[in-house]
């Protein structure tokens, strides 16, 4: 016990440790718990500042931010609730039609936008007010299903295109970086969407009309819309243009955070954008912004404190990774990831893991790339909202409680296990995978 109260990783264990579960637990509000982490790592001095701070270098924050901006404007001008006519006319005459419309939504738009974030920022208002003209009111389960559908249609079904998310860039670039591995877009939508595309879409729509019951009306105001303002014309043309960049990042080379950001500030300027000074203090929900940089800044401090390799190894030895038993290696190699996503978030469990494949293919006789392919269905099944941050953003954009994500993720990652692990395990093999 003295040994391991000395040991260097003792106090950085306890400090993540705990802000985990403060989070797992909503002890405190989750800000409060990022400021928390921020103030006992800097006084414990667990890692350098540029290492607890990172959060706030990441595009995934300045994405966020971003689509706080944008969302404010898209509602304001009345773009938002012209979108939501046309679609609540068509998609609000049952409760599984809308649910199902907003999470096949959310899948569709991953295919031409490559940001989670930016996707959540521009569907969130639409669907807000499409759930308003169908009777759906903000603090209602069925609001808050349909916000969840837009979180985690967002975030899990996007696992399966590889551009799509951030740790699925994470892990092709760990993959190439450390193995020379490239991975391709066909091969890899083709693997992965059957079962963690398609199927798990159809179990996450039967959840939340299970679980977050809605009745919707048809609207009642059928008048035509009018014509499009001014400001509505020049916002949706700085959209389209904003869309078209984050859709040909790989010809340009700017990243989806930095093009939001521009089109965030072209939409504060006064006399050209769209928002003023107050609308900017009330519309932005700087809460949710801290706890998404201490979410990152977590995660950083895992990965370079060693922590998370220290776990990793640790989960080498005490996995049953058998070479004679396939199905259980299979199984095994998942709930590492699972585990790994406790303490590293989403976003950084595939740069550790895929830094450990190679160990893990020797030891179960999986070629290397099936190893490295089988940490999707793990770090895409979050088992708590924190670990995943578009999980968060839209629960915070949404209102919605805590304890509502966390009863939709426990009983996604059941049925995940449950039912489409195998299904997934037995694709691989009809692939010649395993």
């Amino acid at each position: 016990m003295s040994l391991w109260l000395t040991h260097p990783l003792f106090i950085p264990s306890m400090v993540v440790g705990i802000t985990i579960l403060l989070w797992a637990t909503s002890l405190l509000p989750e800000f409060i718990t990022a400021l928390l982490f921020f103030a006992v790592a800097m006084v414990a001095k667990i890692a350098p500042p540029d290492v607890i701070f990172g959060g706030f270098a990441s595009s995934a924050f300045w994405l966020v931010f971003s689509g706080f901006v944008l969302g404010i404007a898209i509602r304001k001008t009345g773009l938002a609730d012209r979108a939501a006519r046309a679609l609540s006319s068509r998609l609000t005459d049952s409760w599984p039609l809308m649910v199902a419309s907003v999470v096949l939504l959310s899948y569709a738009l991953a295919f031409v936008m490559p940001s989670n974030m930016g996707r959540i920022a521009l569907l969130m208002p639409i669907v807000a007010a499409m759930a308003k003209r169908a009777g759906i009111n903000d603090g209602t389960r069925g609001w808050y299903g349909l916000a969840l559908a837009v979180g985690f249609g967002t975030f899990q079904l996007s696992a399966t295109i590889l551009p799509a998310n951030v740790p699925n860039l994470v892990m092709s670039g760990a993959a190439e970086g450390s193995y020379g591995i490239h991975l391709n877009y066909l091969p890899y939508l083709l693997l992965h969407t059957p079962v963690l595309g398609w199927l798990k879409g159809a179990v996450l729509i039967v959840l939340i009309c299970w679980l977050f019951p809605g009745k919707p009306h048809a609207p009642r105001d059928l008048t035509p819309s009018e014509p499009m303002s001014g400001d509505e014309k020049r916002l949706a043309w700085m959209l389209a243009v904003v869309l078209l960049l984050w859709v040909s990042e790989s010809w340009h080379g700017i990243g989806p955070a930095w093009t939001g950001l521009a089109a965030a500030v072209i939409t504060l300027l006064p006399r050209v954008g769209f928002i003023n000074g107050d609308e900017f203090s009330t519309g932005v929900n700087i809460r949710t912004c801290i706890y998404v940089a201490g979410i990152l800044g977590l995660a950083i401090t895992v990965t370079q404190t060693g922590i998370g390799s220290a776990v990793g190894e640790a989960l080498l030895q005490v996995m049953p990774l058998d070479a004679e038993k396939p199905f259980t290696s299979f199984l095994a190699l998942t709930g590492i990831t699972t585990a790994l996503n406790f303490i590293m978030t989403a976003n950084g469990v595939p740069a550790l893991y895929t830094t450990l494949a190679q160990s893990f293919a020797d030891a179960t006789g999986f070629p290397l790339l099936s190893v490295i392919m089988i940490q999707v269905l793990g770090y895409s099944t979050p088992l708590l909202p924190y670990q995943a941050s578009p999980i968060v953003v839209a629960m915070a954009l949404g209102k919605v409680p805590a304890r509502a994500g966390m009863l939709l993720c426990i009983a996604l990652a059941v049925a995940t296990y449950l039912i489409l692990l195998p299904l997934d395990y037995a694709w691989f093999t009809v692939l010649g995978k395993l």
